[in-house]
Order: structure tokens, then sequence, then C-alpha cells
């Protein structure tokens, strides 16, 4: 487990993680992702997502985290060029006056380049076990933080990978992997977070163990970032198989008790959709966790 008040250091912030629980608020800038946070903007004006990242950040977000391209299960590649052309305006904007580090959801180089030149300090990988060589050196370089997240296959064929003979140890195994190639190339150990890739080459059942289990985890002492919100394992445990425009109402107080749950596991950040009540839920589940030691 990490030991309390680690911090984080993402280009010129630093997260304090320990005292409390983090929340990175998702800004999807893409028009096919299965929360449909992209399409509630129906003008994909980069203002307009300005405007809707500012409010996380009011809400309580602790970090932003930007995605140009969908990671659903069976979600297809864009091309580079697209997914800079969404990117580059949005950071445009918010770079300069945000108050929060701003993460990038890609595991393209050209698009971390991008959005690293432009003042991102955060490179959120989903492909995380299997980090490309030139991506890593660029986050060294620019001496941004990177989230290190367990993934087998694409987000296209990755419920076919699914199979694990010890769910919680090989997930393990292979982020420690990812980990001692990142300190190689000399990404410094404060820059590191890991995730366990809450449904991404998972069954509903391993989600459920993986929560419960996050302890299993901390052996690698860095800190865990969680990120259950609004996702299928929830529509099964609730028998809610609803589509997108029902996510977020219908899956909200199932994604409510995951977070709880994996704070009390060993969560340090969760990634969430619904900043505002996730604050709330994460507040007092810190208070409950902390109040022994009063």
């Amino acid at each position: 487990m990490p030991p309390p008040n680690v911090c984080v250091r993402a280009g010129r912030f630093t997260l304090a993680v320990g005292k409390q629980t983090l929340l990175m608020g998702i800004v999807n800038i893409t028009p096919d992702s299965f929360s449909r946070d992209g399409q509630l903007l129906l003008s994909h004006k980069p203002a307009d997502h300005a405007r809707y990242a500012r409010a996380l950040i009011k809400q309580g977000a602790d970090v932003l985290d930007l995605g140009a391209e969908s990671s659903r299960p069976g979600a297809r590649r864009i091309a580079v060029a697209e997914e800079t052309r969404r990117l580059v305006p949005l950071l445009r904007l918010l770079v300069p006056r945000c108050p929060v580090p701003i993460s990038v959801d890609t595991y393209k180089p050209q698009v971390a380049q991008a959005a690293l030149d432009q003042g991102a300090s955060m490179i959120n990988l989903i492909m995380g076990v299997s980090p490309d060589k030139h991506l890593l050196t660029m986050v060294r370089n620019y001496h941004a933080a990177i989230v290190l997240m367990h993934m087998r296959g694409t987000p296209r064929t990755m419920q076919r990978k699914t199979r694990y003979r010890d769910v919680i140890k090989s997930i393990t195994e292979e982020l420690k992997t990812s980990i001692e190639f990142c300190l190689e190339i000399g990404i410094k150990k404060d820059k590191i977070i890991v995730d366990p890739g809450i449904g991404f080459a998972k069954t509903a059942e391993q989600n459920l163990q993986l929560i419960n289990h996050l302890s299993g985890l901390q052996q690698l002492q860095f800190p865990i970032l969680v990120g259950p919100s609004r996702k299928s394992f929830i529509g099964k445990v609730l028998e809610q198989e609803v589509d997108a425009r029902e996510a977020r109402e219908a899956r909200l107080w199932g994604t409510a008790a995951s977070v709880a749950m994996a704070i009390v596991r060993g969560a340090n950040i969760i990634r969430v959709h619904d900043v505002g009540p996730m604050k709330q839920i994460a507040r007092m589940t810190d208070a409950i966790i902390h109040s022994g030691s009063r």
C-alpha cells in the first residue's frame, strides 16, 4: 500500500495521495462513447466541452481526463489525425487557466505528443501492460505522469480475452512488468499510477472480484486508480440492461456503491462521469475510514 501522503507529480502539478480520495472527471469528446457524454454537447464545439470540463472542476474533480477515441467494448480505432483534431482545440482552451492536471486518454504516441505539446500533464494509457516505448519516452521527457491500465487485446477484441488462472495475481504481475519497464526508461516512481482496468478484458464477476480484492494490487506500492463508472457489470448485477441514454440514471447508485467499496478496499483515485454525487460518496467514505485515527 502506498504510504500516507504520497505525492504524484504531473508536470507542474502535485497530487497528494492518501489524505483523501481523489476524483478524475471524465470528459468524453467522442460521438460514440457508451455514456454519450460527447453526444450531450450536440454542437461538438470545443468551447462547449471546455464549459463542461470547468463544471466538473467546480463539482470537485481533482484531475480531468479527456478522451477523443471510444474504448467501449467493440470500439474501432480512429485515425490519429481525427483524434488529434478533437483534442487539440479543447486543450488550447483549457490548459492556460486550468487549476487541475489534465490527463489525456490515449495509447497512440503521435496523439500523446500533440497533447503533451499543448500542456497535458498526464497520459492515461489503456494499453498499460503493453506500453509503446516512444510514448513512455515522451512521458519521461515532458515530466508528465502516467496511468498504467491493465487490458488484454484491444477494445474491439478484449472481451474475448477474459481467461485468467488467478485474476488478481495475473493483473498484479502484468502491471508489475509494465512498472519495471517505465522505471528502466527513466520515468520516476512519483509519476506512476496503476489501474486494474475494470471492464477491460474482464467478465462481470471478475470486475466484482477486482473491486473486492484491490488490496492485492497494494503490494505494487503505487497509487491505485479505479474506473467503475456506469459500466456494464453494474447493469448485469442490477439487471438493468439499458441503452446509453438511460445509463446515467440507471447506474448512478450502482456506481456509487462500487466507488465506496473501491475506496474501502484501497483505491486512491476514482475515475467517474458524475463528479458531484461521487465527490460526496468519496468524502463520506473517507470520513468513515479515517474516523478510527481521530
